[in-house]
């Protein structure tokens, strides 16, 4: 209760204005429909118990008594207008707030943080965890109308006979004592279920992306059966919830029932004694008749609360993942062509150190290709230089300038990175390029014939204009490498880092492309290689092995070390 009272009073502080309108709705409510009681038991005593006995009762007076029942009402209806919409209103307002919260630190977070979380699970706390934070929102309007209803209830009964007020009062204990009872076993399922929810989500979303991986291994009935025993795993803690709903629910309902039965029993006897009148009794048993829906009112508040607390608690994980290093000074990048140099720098993951104690300068405008084996820090070491992980210790100076000083737009806007894995929108071939740039088609098809990809471009039935699949999917490997080259190149990058970023091409192609990107473009490059005709085109060689730089040179240098003399022999047998 008291992690949700925090959570419910972060949502009304946040959404004041809205929110504060719904509780006037809920009050207006609760004040007419205690009020209603009042005029019936009023009209009860003096229409229509009157209109019986002999001499009736008056056209007048039955018109002021309908006249006050069509009153109340109407003020009730304008009641539940104002309680519903502004609470929506007030709700989605908080979701919005989640949502942007949760995406804009998945922005701001380093790129590191994404390793260890499935996508699944990313999307449940962006989506379902968002919503679920701000269920309680929904019932606590007319919750707190519902306050105003049982203090205005209890004056009245109070004035109308203390007995019938006892009866009254016995209610709220049972109320405490189910709640408590089902918080404290709801929470754990509760929380599995939203974690469950993730698990469901990641399994989906991997079967989604290696659906070309599923077809042609035949995994249909694997990814089937893991989905099968995700989504059980689901609806095995939804039916725990379900259960201790249904548990809880019944035992609510039955309260105002009970304590209408223990009324009309206790009032009989009332009213025969003399204490009370027939509409005083009517009175009481219409105000239990209000309690009834209210009490479910509550108890809806009550059993989301836990939920609701749990949902957010897996959102505040989220913000509260560190953010990346946001310099608050900067310093600008030097015009002209610049260097790249890496001062002892080390990055570890988790307990593994990929990268150790790297030194080296690439001068400006040089092209350096990185070899070494598989695992040998080459990925983390372009990472570094593109400023998409931070060093753990050292640091990298572009221009001069080390990167965590720079601005992150003109940083971003001085160096391009492009993958093995080249990733292309459902869209345009011209909107995967430009990235919404107003690009003139001369400069755009200039940077196709360095990426060597006009030819293919041009032979789709609509040219720049041609929409792509999914992911680039209506290409090939090599057609898709290249229109990524292409989209670096239209950036002007002054630092060009590309890994692996041709292997999918033939080695002709590729001598094509590192010849034009030699001549053509003013960019001091980085290529990851594993081609002997890739390697021997750089100016200089850099051999890692266990994240350390062991050897540099030219290729023929380096020819006459056995490490590197293996490795090329290793690279020469590989299918190129």
């Amino acid at each position: 209760m008291r992690r949700g009272g925090a959570l419910l009073w972060l949502s009304v502080r946040t959404q004041a204005g809205p929110f504060t309108i719904s509780i006037v709705g809920a009050t207006l409510f609760a004040v007419m429909a205690v009020g209603g009681t009042v005029i019936l038991g009023r009209i009860t005593d003096q229409v229509i118990i009157p209109a019986f006995e002999e001499g009736g009762v008056s056209h007048r007076a039955v018109a002021i008594a309908a006249a006050a029942v069509m009153a109340a009402s109407l003020l009730r209806i304008a009641g539940v207008v104002m309680r519903r919409y502004f609470g929506q209103m007030a709700q989605r307002r908080m979701q919005m707030l989640w949502f942007t919260r949760v995406t804009d630190r998945y922005l701001a977070v380093p790129l590191s943080w994404f390793d260890d979380r499935p996508t699944g699970q990313l999307l449940a706390h962006a989506d379902a965890d968002c919503e679920r934070s701000t269920i309680a929102m929904q019932p606590l309007p007319f919750s707190i109308g519902v306050l105003v209803i049982i203090a205005v209830s209890m004056t009245l009964l109070a004035f109308v006979d203390p007995v019938l007020l006892a009866v009254a009062i016995g209610l709220f204990p049972g109320l405490a004592l189910i709640n408590k009872a089902y918080t404290k076993r709801v929470e754990g399922p509760a929380a599995a279920t939203q974690a469950r929810v993730g698990d469901v989500s990641a399994v989906a979303h991997e079967s989604f992306e290696a659906a070309l991986l599923v077809k042609t291994l035949g995994l249909e009935n694997r990814e089937v059966a893991r989905l099968e025993n995700k989504a059980d795993q689901l609806r095995q803690e939804r039916l725990i919830v379900g259960r201790l709903r249904a548990g809880f629910e019944p035992g609510l309902d039955a309260l105002p029932s009970l304590g209408t039965i223990a009324l009309l029993w206790l009032g009989a006897g009332r009213l025969a004694s003399g204490a009370i009148t027939t509409g005083e009794l009517v009175q009481a048993m219409v105000l239990f008749g209000i309690l009834a829906f209210p009490f479910r009112i509550v108890g809806f508040l009550l059993e989301e609360l836990p939920r609701a607390v749990v949902a957010n608690e897996r959102v505040q994980e989220v913000l509260a993942a560190p953010e990346r290093v946001i310099p608050t000074t900067t310093v600008a990048l030097p015009d002209g062509p610049v260097d790249v140099v890496l001062d002892a720098v080390s990055f570890a993951h988790g307990p593994d150190t990929v990268v150790k104690e790297v030194s080296v300068r690439i001068a400006p405008g040089e092209v350096v290709a990185l070899v070494g084996a598989t695992g040998a820090g080459k990925s983390t070491l372009c990472s570094l230089i593109a400023h998409l992980i931070d060093p753990d210790s050292g640091s990298v100076l572009i221009g001069g300038v080390p990167i965590l000083e720079t601005d992150p737009v003109e940083f971003h806007r001085a160096t391009a990175l492009v993958f093995q894995e080249s990733f292309l929108f459902s869209d345009t071939v011209r909107e995967n390029l430009t990235m919404g740039d107003d690009i003139d088609d001369d400069v755009i098809f200039a940077a196709l014939d360095i990426a060597r990809a006009r030819t293919f471009v041009e032979r789709l039935p609509h040219g720049l204009d041609d929409e792509l699949g999914e992911r680039g999917v209506t290409l090939s490997g090599g057609q898709r490498q290249r229109l990524s080259l292409a989209r670096a190149l239209l950036r002007q990058p002054r630092v060009l880092v590309l890994d692996d970023a041709t292997s999918a091409v033939d080695a002709t192609v590729e001598r094509a492309i590192l010849d034009g990107l030699r001549h053509s473009v003013a960019a001091t490059t980085v290529i990851v290689a594993h081609r002997i005709s890739t390697i021997a085109l750089a100016d200089r060689v850099l051999m890692l092995d266990g994240g350390r730089i062991t050897a540099e040179g030219t290729h023929r240098e380096l020819l006459s070390q056995p490490t590197y003399a293996a490795l090329v022999r290793a690279y020469e047998q590989a299918p190129q």
